[in-house]
């Protein structure tokens, strides 16, 4: 795929800013691969439709497709020029590898979890919300390694999904077909770990749990969860 990193066009100073802005320091500060996603077309509350071709898009907007997930990185230039283009394109991670995992449950059930792993006095990493599913980004696991966690548990309930390589996650401040991405936990900022004038350097990425520390609350709330898994909605 070529693409000429040229002359740009200034991107709208709402929504478009503040996605560039986000996937920049996704990117360039915390080295996390990103892509822009599918996005939306049309307007108003029923003519808002996914970008792709296909007109039954179960998660629209919330997918990547030109260009596609392999295309994600954490290269300034690259991000400046898709998101220069396509100012209000979501904003995806692509998980797994080097880059954070997640696990992705049902929001009623996001918010029982997460109330239990706060009284349990678990510490939490960066926790994203849409408006039907909550995702938690945990450290990078293996297939080997989730494989043996869940193969330890008596049910993995359908509604509780896993974003680990080759698999990707939409970020905040992204808009997708089911409302708008938002943080519910935000990234703890390291304080000083960037030095002052020293804007092109990666900072230190946000702190992340082991998947093993949440998993269980997550199966426990995702068993009684009313989504039972069989389309994908984010």
């Amino acid at each position: 795929m070529r693409e000429i990193l040229g002359r740009r066009r200034r991107p709208g100073r709402r929504g478009g800013s503040a996605r560039l802005d986000a996937a920049l320091t996704c990117a360039t500060e915390w080295q996390w691969p990103v892509l822009p996603g599918a996005g939306l077309r049309g307007s108003g509350d029923l003519g808002r439709r996914c970008a792709c071709p296909d007109p039954e898009c179960a998660v629209p907007g919330a997918h990547p497709f030109d260009p596609g997930l392999l295309a994600a990185t954490t290269d300034a230039r690259m991000v400046r020029w898709w998101w220069t283009n396509r100012p209000t394109a979501p904003v995806l991670l692509a998980t797994g590898g080097r880059a954070p995992c997640a696990l992705s449950l049902p929001a009623v059930a996001g918010a029982r979890a997460l109330a239990a792993l706060d009284r349990a006095g678990l510490r939490l990493g960066p926790v994203v919300a849409t408006p039907t599913r909550w995702a938690l980004l945990v450290a990078p696991y293996t297939l080997e390694r989730l494989g043996e966690l869940l193969y330890a548990q008596d049910r993995v309930p359908s509604s509780l999904r896993f974003h680990g390589e080759g698999g990707y996650v939409v970020l905040p401040p992204s808009e997708i077909g089911t409302g708008q991405v938002r943080w519910e936990r935000a990234p703890e900022r390291t304080p000083g770990s960037r030095p002052k004038g020293a804007d092109a350097a990666p900072g230190v990425a946000p702190w992340l749990p082991d998947v093993e520390a949440v998993l269980d609350a997550l199966v426990e709330a995702s068993t009684s969860a009313p989504d039972g898994g069989s389309r994908l909605t984010h």
